[in-house]
């Protein structure tokens, strides 16, 4: 039964500030806003949700096992993909956001990826990627 999930349909970010990390994702980002609870936010970004959530809030017996945010490390990695041609236009258009930038674009010939990266506001690492 299990071979039979074939959709990723939420990734949960658990946030310190889900304030600022709200405004990123929906500000700075432009994702739109699905549902907004609080502590419980959601964005659409393309056929899934991109959800934020603060730590120690959620389901009785899943909240336990947040803990703490790392320090000084990232969390996790999102990769969000894009027409080759779209790669440099948001790498400007981040710039003139603001977006503290961790690599400009580059070509990766040997996986065919041409990709930048930038971080969020709790420094999670964000990349935007195209098949080349």
């Amino acid at each position: 039964m299990l071979k039979t999930i074939s959709n990723l349909d939420y990734t949960v970010l658990l946030c310190e500030d889900i304030e600022s990390m709200k405004a990123f994702y929906g500000d700075v980002l432009e994702f739109p806003l699905v549902r907004d609870f609080g502590a419980w936010v959601e964005f659409r970004v393309g056929a899934t949700r991109l959800t934020l959530t603060t730590r120690g809030t959620g389901y009785d017996g899943v909240r336990d096992y947040h803990g703490p945010a790392p320090r000084d490390a990232a969390s996790l990695q999102l990769a969000f993909r894009v027409a080759p041609a779209q790669v440099d236009a948001c790498y400007a258009e981040l710039l003139q956001r603001g977006v503290t930038m961790i690599q400009e674009p580059v070509t990766h010939p040997e996986t065919g990826h041409r990709t930048l990266f930038f971080t969020d506001p709790e420094n999670n690492i964000l990349e935007i990627y195209a098949e080349v």
